[in-house]
Formats: structure tokens, C-alpha cells, sequence
């Protein structure tokens, strides 16, 4: 494990960093539900503006659905969009609920993920189904999720809340991600980071 004598406060990102996910999965999975002369709008759904606005919570979960529909111009139902859109969470490692678990005793710890209302009642449910814990809000001190606080990783704004909420120094707190343009805005504020890897996960760096 790194030396982390100097930091007070831990910060985890949920995807690829607690709950492995594969959006590949996820546009294969779509691609069963629509032609194949639609196949090229595939590309446009993860970057897509309602994608955006659904994780800031700008949208409810039925105008994200006729989002969707309006998109590919076809009458998905309900249990299709949920289906698709959910697929790309795959597996909760039961190492890293007892990495989080053992943490929390020797440090403050939060969760902050890019997520929306679907994905999270799916985690809910995978990790009952998946591991020994019953709910996200039992593995941290606070959970911080970009559709409840309106603001979305890497925007300033929304790290500055979570220091706010904490009420720790940002050279004392340590944030892991997946994805280094998250990291470079909790940065910006002076947040120490790490980057996880499929190849370097939270197992690794607090490997004794």
C-alpha cells in the first residue's frame, strides 16, 4: 500500500473503479434492438447531450427514455431502454466492497460518481446480488452523485461541493478515477489523484 500518512479523506469513482463496466457491452446489447441502418447512431448515445443532462439530473427518467426513442427514431419500450442502458454494468467485485470497508475505519471516504437515477437502483440491486453488502450508502461516509447535485465530473464546481460537504483540506484528500480528465479537474483545487487502470485497480495500490 502507498504511503498515505499525509492524506486524511479518500474519494472513489464507481465506475471501473468499484463496479466494473464495458460500454461496448452496452452498444452490442443495443444493436440487438435496432436495424442495422441504424447501427452509425450508435456512436452519438454515451456522448449524446441527454446523456449529459440524465447525469445531471436535468431530465427524469421518462424524458431520457423519449430521448432515446426520438434518437433512433423507434418505439423502444421501456424494458429495452433499461436493458441497454443498465447492460454496461457487469460485475462488483467482492475485494473491493472489503477494501472500502476496511478503509472506512482508518479514514473519511466518499463515493463520487457521474451516474443517474436507472444505473444506481441497478448497482442497488447488483450489490445484494453480487456481494456480502446491502447498499452503496453503507460503503462510505457520504455517497456523492452527479444527478442528485446537478453537477458532473470534471466541472470544478462539482469537487468544490464535495470539499465543502467534507470539510477537509483538498492536499489531504485523495481521489481515485478512471479517467484523467476527472482527475485533472479535482487537480485544479489542489486534490491529490490516482489514476486506475484495467491494469492498476484499487486491489493493487493498497496491496500490503
Amino acid at each position: 500500500m502507498k504511503n498515505l500518512e499525509n492524506i486524511d479523506f479518500l474519494i472513489f469513482d464507481l465506475g471501473n473503479v468499484i463496479i466494473d463496466i464495458d460500454y461496448d457491452f452496452s452498444i452490442n446489447e443495443l444493436k440487438k434492438n435496432i436495424p442495422t441502418q441504424k447501427f452509425e447512431l450508435t456512436s452519438l448515445f454515451f456522448p449524446s447531450k441527454f446523456h449529459k443532462d440524465y447525469e445531471k439530473g436535468l431530465i427524469s427518467t421518462d424524458e431520457f427514455r423519449n430521448e432515446i426513442r426520438k434518437h433512433f427514431d423507434l418505439p423502444l419500450s421501456n424494458q429495452q431502454i433499461d436493458h441497454v442502458w443498465n447492460s454496461l454494468l457487469r460485475t462488483i467485485p467482492q475485494s473491493r466492497i472489503n477494501i472500502l470497508r476496511e478503509l472506512r475505519g482508518r479514514f473519511g471516504t466518499a463515493i463520487l460518481s457521474n451516474t443517474n437515477s436507472l444505473h444506481i437502483d441497478a448497482f442497488e440491486q447488483m450489490i445484494k446480488e453480487q456481494t456480502n453488502e446491502t447498499s452503496i450508502y453503507n460503503l462510505c461516509d457520504h455517497v456523492f452523485l452527479s444527478h442528485q447535485l446537478g453537477l458532473a465530473k470534471p466541472d470544478v464546481a462539482i469537487y468544490e461541493t464535495v470539499l465543502e460537504k467534507i470539510k477537509v483540506k483538498p492536499a489531504r484528500v485523495l481521489f481515485f478515477d478512471d479517467l484523467e480528465s476527472n482527475l485533472n479537474g479535482a487537480e485544479k483545487l489542489g486534490i491529490k489523484t490516482q489514476l486506475i487502470t484495467k491494469d492498476y485497480g484499487i486491489e493493487d495500490f493498497f496491496k500490503n
